[in-house]
């Protein structure tokens, strides 16, 4: 009895992306396997697992995130309870660490109690065993209210630690420049942090401790920008980035965008001349500089263009392609074939960009001034040129010469009333003439 055999299974041919997805991620999984071993075995750090295998912190981190995420929630002692681990905030904006919060949390509690009103923060970190920078700014972030309680209370019971308190003088000077380029303009911490000289993290402390209403600020700016995902040049964005290429990005394509912008150049030219990527520097052009691509292709920006390839009307680069022919036939009439020709142009793309960008050049096409001023056509002229001739200097009739020059004689006739009526004049009074001598 032969059995059906298994259906065989056609395997699935992967696109060129596609491969290069695998072997990018690949890669980077044998780049990362040794941090990832320590990571799941040992208590060590991240930075610590980083500086042994050869890795960056900040890469490190993400590729755990992304393609590890229960060992993070593990070591975060951050259960899942039914959710996906990938739905599951490790760190949210604004809220407590789980294990910060354990770490603390008695300590906050003797902070926020009359038990231990004598000691100051620093004396209640230690008797926790805690770190008192660490306890004052973790309370600063998440219980400022009890600071300023306690200091109410200390101050009422004569309890004086001689300790400064709150904000100095020093640090509000030098942070106070760039706080107000943060709450003025839409440019990052980083940002701000580079144009003004001052440290990031101090920057950023200083933020958070004492300008938490800026911060809510920016909050709810980015949270209006994801919620509209309506991208603006010079704008913020859901993430807090302002929508723009990066300085680097800048850099990289400046010589070549002044040439697409100020010059004829076609894309492989300008990708030869200046070496940078054409898949690049095309999703440059079509992410920033947009209007810059519309003007080459001859669309107005105010239109609504679903497909580049089927609106575009006249090119910036074949518009300069033809011009010098163009210019040419304008001044001297002459067979289109013959311009083309005469410039290395096929005569029938040529002929088709005429009739499409050029069309009252083109029905001027084969056409020719008679001395009268008349518009003729030039084969025409050509054909009837000896029966006009023939028939402006002798007597004979246009059908005997029309019949003599093998022409149509309805032909030949129309066509000199409408062009040549000063030649009929001129045979008519050849024959008035002629009447009169005989």
């Amino acid at each position: 009895m032969n059995l059906p055999s298994e259906p065989s299974v056609i395997p699935v041919a992967l696109s060129s992306r596609e491969k290069a997805r695998l072997q990018q991620r690949h890669a980077l999984h044998l780049k990362y396997g040794k941090a990832v071993d320590l990571y799941a075995e040992t208590d060590k750090s991240l930075k610590d697992i980083a500086k042994e295998c050869g890795v960056t912190v900040g890469g490190l981190g993400c590729y755990l995130r992304r393609y590890w995420r229960e060992l993070v929630l593990r070591r975060h002692q951050i259960h899942a309870d039914g959710k996906k681990a990938e739905d599951i905030k490790i760190m949210e904006a604004g809220k407590q660490n789980v294990n910060a919060h354990a770490k603390y949390k008695d300590a906050v509690a003797a902070c926020d109690s009359l038990d231990y009103i004598d000691l100051n923060v620093s004396q209640i970190a230690r008797k926790f065993g805690t770190e008192g920078t660490a306890l004052a700014n973790f309370m600063r972030i998440h219980y400022p209210e009890t600071l300023v309680w306690r200091e109410k209370v200390r101050q009422r019971l004569g309890i004086n630690d001689n300790i400064r308190h709150g904000a100095r003088p020093e640090c509000m000077k030098q942070y106070a420049e760039a706080v107000e380029l943060y709450r003025n303009t839409g440019m990052t911490m980083a940002e701000v942090a580079e144009a003004c000289k001052v440290s990031l993290s101090g920057f950023g402390q200083h933020l958070r401790f004492y300008h938490k209403e800026i911060l809510e600020q920016k909050k709810q700016m980015r949270k209006t920008a994801k919620a509209e995902r309506n991208q603006i040049f010079g704008e913020m964005t859901g993430n807090g980035r302002t929508y723009k290429p990066s300085p680097m990005t800048e850099q990289k394509y400046a010589v070549a965008l002044a040439l697409y912008r100020d010059t004829t150049l076609t894309m492989k030219k300008i990708v030869e001349q200046t070496g940078v990527p054409e898949g690049g520097f095309r999703s440059y052009l079509h992410l920033w500089h947009k209007d810059l691509v519309l003007e080459r292709s001859g669309i107005d920006k105010e239109e609504k263009v679903t497909d580049l390839r089927r609106e575009r009307k006249r090119m910036k680069t074949v518009a300069a392609k033809y011009e010098k022919a163009i210019k040419s036939l304008r001044t001297n009439p002459r067979p289109v074939s013959v311009v083309a020709t005469e410039f290395g142009f096929h005569p029938e793309v040529f002929r088709d960009y005429l009739h499409k960008h050029e069309p009252e050049l083109a029905r001027q096409q084969g056409m020719m001034k008679t001395a009268n001023g008349k518009i003729v056509s030039r084969r025409s002229e050509e054909k009837y040129a000896e029966a006009v001739r023939l028939y402006g200097t002798t007597t004979e009739t246009l059908k005997s010469i029309a019949a003599r020059l093998g022409l149509t004689y309805n032909s030949v006739s129309g066509y000199i009333r409408r062009n040549y009526p000063e030649v009929i004049a001129r045979h008519q009074n050849l024959l008035r003439t002629r009447f009169a001598d005989s």
